[in-house]
């Protein structure tokens, strides 16, 4: 018997292909949205949400185990409202019912499946669960709401007040003065974590987390502290090495199973490449290690190959899995591999790690990554550096041509305005550092198109884009990220109106995302739907908080645009915070940035006359991770006015401080010292 319904239930017309996935399943699946929670209210019937990631791939293993499975169907289609929800379409229910669920369990993760009220408030769940044990769960709960109405709502009281205390952030009543010192409190139990021998933390699993070693080489260079600086340079290079990163493709995998970087989950996500290629770029910036630059380099175009949309937007995620085998799409063995390469298969086996016997848990199959130095494979085979670079470039072109004719891994073709913000400033940032407009290009028209086409009619945003429209009312995080978009935009064009719509989109977050409790902005409009809960984030992740990420725009458009409100906004926003950072640094890095601009200052770097370009592209051959330059020949901005001439001029201002203008880079970074 068939477990795929003929008839497709109410996801058919859902524009996630996550919940596409779900389209045939015999679960009589409903999108979140007012038809299905009034059905709940009208029917008296429990909520079932069931929230995962097109990428997942325990989502899917429940999904063949349970959700195409028609005895399971009937208990969930008997008992129970059931909503699918993809969590980067809607990380607002999801942020809601992780947290249930980790007041529940102690802890989180997906496929999450929350059991609710017919008025939405949590009562039960968890994360992946069997079958036989998924459907005792839900014949249980079932009875509970069927015979013992008020011990569930009991349950769904104190979660739901659990939830809306969670996370308060109060404001700070004392201000004090930053030191050095603060610094020191957060970075000495941090470093206990290093890796020394393969990078990154001693422990595994192992994700990139790339906020973290941003904060981290801009502490170690800033603070001349050699063993951060190093640890940062070394797990960048182990991290490239790796099997976590695609060698011949580009691109890298969520995170690895292993403590070596070795063996990759390995779906790819947009926002962990977008942060990855701005991390390498700094880090190529700062350090001139063409490695870095590589890395970066080939990230983008793996961007601009597999993840750019017609519209020039970005996809979300390619899956782990192709042909129902995770990593299918990326593995070798050895016979394969030496036939596509032929004279040259000893040579770059041995530089890939291939062997006969296999270097992972997959018999026989090869996970390419580089276990060997450049320098021992040049003397053991008695070749310089350009041939063995010129044998890898013409493999790696070999090795992709074949590789693209396997199955390929699934794609969410959704275009996300916040991750599409991430990759727009990665493309900026490379393209100021390697001076290669054309990555600029990419970002101005993928930047425009999201200001023709998801921006509201009372100037607010979209979250997303699919199917030639946008759906769904935009969260903190797309605002965040977009304006940080828009300032890079601008730091490498000077052209004024990316700074004026990031200043009027930033107007709109304070206008629409304020706790008048609380320094913390909300994540969810005050004009988006209601849920059980406001809440707000704060903590980084794989992903910065929007919160730390709008204090950073606030501070630097208040720089830039000389808005005290915007800076005391930043600022109340880092004092709120600052107390918490000590006790867990990797979890508040970008909290931990601003905190560094604070202690180091930042320096305001205005560029006027005919050759500001060229100014500018002499400056950013140094290293300067505190800065904000601005520039032109025509402008509105405080720092610029009564500036402009046809003289070239370099302004340094630091702490509302201006020095003299100086005609050269080279006077002006004097001003560093």
């Amino acid at each position: 018997m068939s477990n795929i319904h003929s008839e497709p239930n109410s996801l058919i017309n859902a524009s996630s292909p996550y919940l596409l996935q779900h389209a045939y399943n015999p679960v009589k699946w409903h999108e979140w949205g007012k038809e299905a929670l009034e059905k709940a209210k009208a029917e008296n019937k429990l909520i079932l949400v069931s929230i995962g990631y097109s990428a997942c791939h325990w989502c899917h293993v429940m999904e063949r185990e349970s959700f195409e499975n028609h005895e399971v169907a009937e208990v969930m289609n008997q008992h129970f409202i059931c909503i699918k929800v993809d969590r980067e379409e809607r990380p607002d229910i999801d942020q809601i019912y992780m947290y249930a669920i980790q007041l529940m369990t102690g802890s989180g993760g997906w496929p999450l499946n929350c059991i609710c009220l017919p008025d939405q408030r949590p009562i039960y769940g968890g994360t992946y669960f069997k079958k036989n044990d998924w459907i005792n769960i839900l014949e249980n709960v079932a009875g509970l709401w069927a015979n013992e109405p008020d011990k569930a709502i009991q349950y769904a009281e104190r979660l739901t007040s659990g939830i809306r205390d969670s996370e308060k952030i109060i404001p700070s009543v004392t201000k004090e003065a930053y030191t050095d010192a603060h610094l020191t409190e957060i970075i000495e139990p941090w470093k206990r974590h290093f890796d020394i021998g393969f990078g990154g933390y001693n422990r595994a699993p192992k994700f990139p987390l790339p906020n973290n070693w941003v904060f981290l080489l801009r502490y170690g260079f800033l603070k001349d502290d050699e063993s951060v600086f190093t640890a940062v340079c070394h797990t960048l290079e182990e991290m490239s090495r790796g099997g976590i990163y695609d060698q011949i493709g580009g691109g890298f995998a969520r995170y690895s199973v292993d403590d070596k970087w070795h063996v990759p989950h390995f779906e790819k996500m947009l926002y962990d490449n977008a942060q990855l290629i701005s991390l390498y770029i700094e880090a190529y910036q700062c350090t001139k290690f063409d490695s870095f630059k590589q890395t970066a380099v080939e990230t983008i175009e793996w961007t601009f190959n597999e993840m750019t949309s017609a519209d020039g937007l970005f996809y979300s995620a390619l899956d782990a899995d192709s042909e129902g085998v995770e990593g299918k799409f990326y593995i070798w063995d050895k016979a394969e591999f030496d036939e596509v390469l032929g004279d040259d298969a000893k040579l770059i086996g041995e530089y890939y790690n291939v062997t006969e016997d296999g270097n992972w848990e997959e018999e026989h199959t090869n996970i390419l990554r580089k276990t060997i130095s450049d320098d021992d494979i040049l003397s053991k085979y008695d070749i310089d550096a350009e041939t063995l670079y010129d044998k890898l470039k013409a493999a790696k072109a070999k090795l992709l041509l074949v590789r693209g004719k396997r199955v390929r891994p699934g794609l969410d073709d959704k275009c996300l305005t916040a991750w599409n913000g991430m990759m727009i400033k990665a493309l900026a940032d490379a393209a100021q550092v390697l001076n290669h407009d054309s990555y600029y290009q990419k970002a101005s028209a993928a930047a425009k198109f999201i200001i023709s086409n998801l921006k509201t009619e009372n100037g607010g945003l979209y979250r997303n884009y699919k199917n030639g429209k946008p759906s769904i009312t935009a969260f903190l995080d797309d605002y965040a990220f977009l304006i940080e978009a828009l300032i890079a935009l601008y730091e490498y064009d000077f052209d004024e109106k990316w700074l004026d719509e990031a200043k009027s989109l930033t107007d709109y977050v304070l206008a629409n995302f304020t706790d008048t409790d609380s320094p913390m902005l909300f994540y969810t409009s005050a004009e988006g739907e209601s849920l059980i809960a406001r809440k707000h984030e704060v903590m980084d992740n794989v992903i910065p908080a929007a919160n730390s990420a709008m204090a950073f725009n606030l501070k630097k458009l208040g720089l830039l645009f000389d808005l005290e409100n915007y800076t005391e906004k930043a600022a109340e926003m880092l004092a709120a915070v600052h107390p918490k950072i000590k006790s867990y640094g990797s979890a508040y890095s970008n909290w931990a940035i601003l905190l560094l601009n604070e202690i180091y200052g930042i320096n305001e770097i205005a560029i006027t006359g005919l050759e500001t370009d060229m100014v500018k592209l002499e400056l950013s051959n140094h290293y300067i991770p505190n800065k904000i330059t601005l520039g032109g020949t025509k402008s509105n901005l405080p720092l610029l006015k009564g500036k402009q001439s046809n003289e070239t001029k370099v302004y340094f201002c630091r702490n509302k401080v201006c020095q003299l203008p100086v005609k050269t880079v080279e006077e002006a970074l004097e001003y560093l010292q």
